[in-house]
C-alpha cells in the first residue's frame, strides 16, 4: 500500500518527493528545521504543515506572512485531495495520496453469486510460483518449445496492449479479448476492489459477443483468490456438498478459472474465467498462462485507474474553481452559503439571493448555475437597476424591428439567450412595477412577447434574483408586488457582508494581490503586518467589492514586494488602530473619532520636534514609512502647525 505523497514540481526543490507515513508531518519553510526547506524569502520561517491523520491529510498555514494557496485559493486549513496543487512563494508541489478508485465501466452485466463450487479436479496457483515468472522451477515439464513460442508471443501482446491502452474500460475488454485467444473460456469478467476488498468496478465480456448476457461469478471463489493471493482452476465442476441447492444445475459450468491481478503484494482485483460446454476443460498451462497474465495487467490497470481518478477530480477542481472564483473564506459564515449553494443548485427552482452591495451575489449565483443541470446552457445577467424603465424591457423581453425610435432590427432579449440556462435578475427590487407585471407572467407561464411583437414565445429558463434592499418593506410600502415577491422568494439566502467574516479578509486580500500581480506582471509575495491589520480592522461598507479595488489599487501603486500600510487608500487609514493609543477611559461615539485625530496630530507633531524637524527620523521612531507619514500629514492638515 502506497504511502501519501507530495512531489515538488516548480522551484528549488523542483522533483523531490516526500512520503508522509502514518502519524507523520512535513513542515515547509524557510528555516532548517523544516523537511521542505526552501530558500524563498517570500516564505516564512515556517510557512506550513502537512500532516497524516489516519486516512486524511491536512494542511495548515502557519500564520504565514503571504499565505498558503491550494488550487489558487488561499486557505488556512485544508484537507488534501489527490491531485491538488499547492503553492508557496515561487514553489509548487502536488499531493499524491495512495486511493485509486473508478466507475464500474459498462460491459456485460457480472452477477455476484454466493453459490458454493466445487470440483474433482482443483489446482491452486500462487503468482510467485508460475513458470513464465521462475523458468527454472519448471525445469523437465517445460510446454513444447513451439507453445512456448505462441504464448511468449501472446505475452507481447499484452505487454504492448496494455501499455498502449489508457481508459479502463478499453483495457479490460482488450485484456479479456487477449485472454479468450488463448483460453477456450466462453465468458470472462473483470472484478477491482478497493482498499476495504469490496467490490468497486466490474467488467464482463462474453466471447463473440458485444454485450450478452450477465457473466455470473461466484464471491467464495472470488474472495478465496484474493484472499490467499492464489489462481485457482476447477475441472470437472459438480455441486457442491456445502451448497444444497441446485445451483451448479442452473450455472451449468464445466471449468472456471480464476487468478489474481496482484500489485505490490496486494490483490487489486481478480481475471476470473468461465466455460459451460461439457467438453471445454481449462488446464494447468492455461492456469499458468493466465496468472501471468494478470501480474502484467494488474500494473496497467492500477495505472489507468488512477490517472482516470486524476483527471474526474482535475475537472472537479477546475469546476470548482469556476463556481468559487472570488467566492474565497473560510470562515463558517461563508461555509453555510456553500453548503446551502450545494443543496439548492441541483433543483430547478427560483433562487433569491439576499445581502448588501458588494458581497458576491452574482458569484453566488453563478455558483448556483454552474452546479446544476443547466450548466452546459447560458448564464445571462441583467442589472434592473443600470438601466431606464425603456431600454431595461428591450433588454429583458427583446423587441421588433420597427418597435420604437431606433429599432432598426429585430432583437432578441435576455430572456432568449438564456432559454434552456440560468437568467441572473440583479438588483430586482429596482423594477419598475410595469416591467414586474410583465416578469411575474415569465415566471407563471415561461412565455411572453417581445416588445412591439405578437408573437408569444415560450421558454425554458431558472431565474435567480438578487436583492440589497428589503423586499418585504417594499411589499407593504407597495414598491414591490407581493405576488411577484413570493414567486421568487421560494428559496432564498443572504451573502454575509465582509465585516461579519472578517477572519477571511487576509484570505481574500492575498487573493487578490496574487491576482492582480499576475495581471499586472508585478512582483508581490504578500501583505505587511501592519497593512493586513488595517484591512481586518476596517469596516467595509463596500464588502468584497472594496476590498478587491482596494488591493488592487495597493499593487498598482506599490513599489515593494509587499502590500504595505501607505499602499491602502486613506479610508482604510484612517481607520486603521493608532499605536500605543492611550487609554482614555469612556468617551462619547459621537467623539471618538475626533479624539482619535486629536491623538495622531499630538504624536506626529511631538515625534517631528524630537527629530529636529526631520520627517525621516520622525517616521522612522514612529514605526512607519515616510510616504505614509506625509500622506497623514496632510490628510489631518498638520502642514499649517509644522511651519510655525
Amino acid at each position: 500500500m502506497l504511502n501519501p505523497r507530495v512531489v515538488v514540481i516548480a522551484g528549488p526543490l523542483k522533483d523531490s518527493v516526500y512520503e508522509l507515513g502514518e502519524g507523520e508531518e512535513l513542515s515547509v519553510g524557510r528555516d532548517s528545521s523544516n523537511r521542505v526547506r526552501l530558500a524563498d524569502s517570500a516564505l516564512s520561517r515556517r510557512h506550513c504543515v502537512i500532516r497524516r491523520e489516519g486516512e486524511r491529510v491536512l494542511l495548515t498555514d502557519l500564520e504565514s506572512l503571504n499565505g498558503t494557496f491550494v488550487n489558487g485559493r488561499p486557505v488556512r486549513e485544508h484537507t488534501l485531495a489527490d491531485g491538488d496543487q499547492i503553492a508557496v512563494g515561487d514553489s509548487r508541489l502536488v499531493f499524491l495520496s495512495r486511493d485509486v478508485g473508478a466507475a464500474p465501466a459498462a460491459s456485460n452485466p457480472v452477477r455476484v453469486s454466493d453459490r458454493d463450487m466445487t470440483a474433482h479436479t482443483t489446482l491452486r496457483l500462487k503468482v510467485d510460483d508460475a513458470l513464465y515468472l521462475r523458468p527454472e522451477s519448471g525445469a523437465g515439464r517445460a510446454p513444447a518449445l513451439a507453445d512456448m513460442a505462441r504464448d511468449l508471443a501472446l505475452l507481447i501482446r499484452v505487454s504492448t496492449s496494455v501499455n498502449s491502452v489508457r481508459d479502463t474500460e478499453g483495457l479490460q475488454r482488450e485484456l479479456l479479448r487477449l485472454v479468450f485467444e488463448a483460453v477456450p473460456a466462453e465468458r470472462g469478467a473483470i472484478l477491482l476492489v478497493g482498499d476495504d476488498g469490496h467490490v468497486v468496478s466490474e467488467f464482463g465480456l462474453e466471447r463473440g459477443v458485444d454485450r450478452g448476457g450477465a457473466v455470473e461469478v461466484s464471491r467464495t471463489v472470488v474472495r478465496q483468490v484474493l484472499e490467499e493471493g492464489s489462481a485457482l482452476l476447477a475441472s470437472d465442476l459438480i455441486e457442491g456438498t456445502l451448497d444444497t441447492s441446485e445451483s451448479l444445475r442452473a450455472a451449468r459450468l464445466s471449468s472456471l478459472l480464476c487468478a489474481p491481478l496482484v500489485l505490490y503484494g496486494r490483490a487489486l482485483g481478480v481475471v476470473y474465467l468461465t466455460a459451460a460446454n461439457p467438453s471445454t476443460r481449462f488446464d494447468e498451462e492455461h492456469l499458468q498462462l493466465v496468472t501471468v497474465i494478470s501480474r502484467l495487467a494488474a500494473v496497467a490497470l492500477n495505472n489507468a485507474r488512477h490517472v482516470e481518478q486524476l483527471e474526474s477530480e482535475n475537472s472537479l477542481l477546475r469546476g470548482e474553481a469556476s463556481v468559487e472564483h472570488g467566492m474565497v473564506g473560510e470562515s463558517a459564515a461563508m461555509r453555510k452559503v456553500s453548503q446551502f449553494i450545494a443543496r439548492v443548485a441541483p433543483a430547478d427552482t427560483t433562487v433569491l439571493v439576499r445581502g448588501e452591495s458588494g458581497t458576491g451575489k452574482e458569484l453566488a449565483a453563478r455558483a448556483l448555475h454552474t452546479n446544476s443541470p443547466r450548466r452546459e446552457r447560458p448564464f445571462v445577467a441583467i442589472n434592473c437597476a443600470a438601466l431606464t424603465e425603456t431600454l431595461l424591457e428591450s433588454e429583458l423581453f427583446g423587441h421588433e424591428k420597427g418597435a420604437f425610435t431606433g429599432a432598426l432590427a429585430q432583437k432578441k432579449g435576455k430572456l432568449e439567450v438564456a432559454d434552456g440556462g440560468t437568467l441572473f435578475l440583479d438588483e430586482v427590487g429596482e423594477m419598475p412595477p410595469v416591467l414586474q407585471a410583465k416578469l411575474l407572467r415569465v415566471l407563471q407561464e415561461r412565455e411572453f412577447e417581445r416588445v412591439g411583437g405578437t408573437r408569444t414565445i415560450r421558454v425554458d429558463v431558472r431565474v435567480v434574483a438578487a436583492t440589497n434592499r428589503d423586499l418585504e418593506e417594499a411589499v407593504k410600502s407597495g414598491g414591490f408586488r407581493q405576488d411577484l415577491y413570493y414567486r421568487l422568494n421560494v428559496v432564498s439566502f443572504e451573502m454575509p457582508p465582509l465585516r461579519e467574516r472578517r477572519e477571511d479578509i487576509p484570505l481574500l486580500a492575498n487573493y487578490f494581490a496574487a491576482k492582480y500581480a499576475a495581471k499586472f506582471k508585478r512582483r508581490v509575495t504578500g501583505l505587511a503586518r501592519e497593512a493586513r491589520e488595517a484591512l481586518v480592522s476596517y469596516d467595509w461598507p463596500g464588502n468584497v467589492r472594496e476590498l478587491e479595488n482596494a488591493v488592487e489599487r495597493a499593487v498598482v501603486l506599490g513599489s515593494t514586494e509587499r502590500v504595505l500600510l501607505e499602499d491602502l487608500p486613506e479610508t482604510v487609514l484612517e481607520a486603521a488602530p493608532a499605536p500605543d493609543a492611550p487609554d482614555t477611559g469612556a468617551q462619547p461615539a459621537a467623539g471618538y473619532q475626533e479624539a482619535l485625530r486629536d491623538f495622531k496630530r499630538q504624536l506626529i507633531l511631538r515625534a517631528l520636534e524630537h527629530a529636529g524637524g526631520s520627517f525621516t527620523e520622525a517616521a522612522r521612531s514612529l514605526g512607519v514609512h515616510p510616504n505614509y507619514l506625509h500622506r497623514l500629514i496632510r490628510n489631518l492638515n498638520l502642514r499649517p502647525e509644522i511651519k510655525k
